[in-house]
């Protein structure tokens, strides 16, 4: 059986669940993100990488605009890694981007965290 979606317009079977315009919150990994803790280990990470983006430091640029930390492995996989270190990369906003969408592999930025913390 088929019936109009409310949300998109479509024609849809009534078992399919239309996503269309429905807002991400962030849930429990957001709230975590709020937390002291996490503020400060922020700060630290983008001390120890001088408040540069690693991968473009890597390419030879210097590049200190947009500077976010990024979790390697997702918060939403393993909340435990909130603070590891072995975890955070400082990172622009543009390779932020990429990393999130996966076009940045996991293995390079480790890579980079090894080499910022010098093992």
């Amino acid at each position: 059986m088929y019936r109009a979606c409310s949300r998109c317009g479509k024609i849809h079977d009534t078992n399919y669940k239309c996503n269309k315009g429905i807002i991400y919150k962030g849930g429990k990994e957001r709230d975590l993100r709020k937390t002291y803790k996490w503020k400060k280990k922020s700060i630290e990470i983008r001390e120890d990488a001088n408040y540069l983006c690693e991968v473009c430091k890597d390419n030879g640029i210097i590049n200190y605009k947009n500077i976010e930390v990024h979790h390697i492995n997702k918060l939403v996989d393993n909340p435990d890694e909130l603070l590891e270190n072995e975890n955070l990369i400082s990172l622009c906003s543009y390779h932020h981007k990429q990393a999130d969408k996966g076009l940045i592999s996991k293995e390079y930025l480790q890579e980079l965290v090894a080499k910022r913390m010098g093992t």
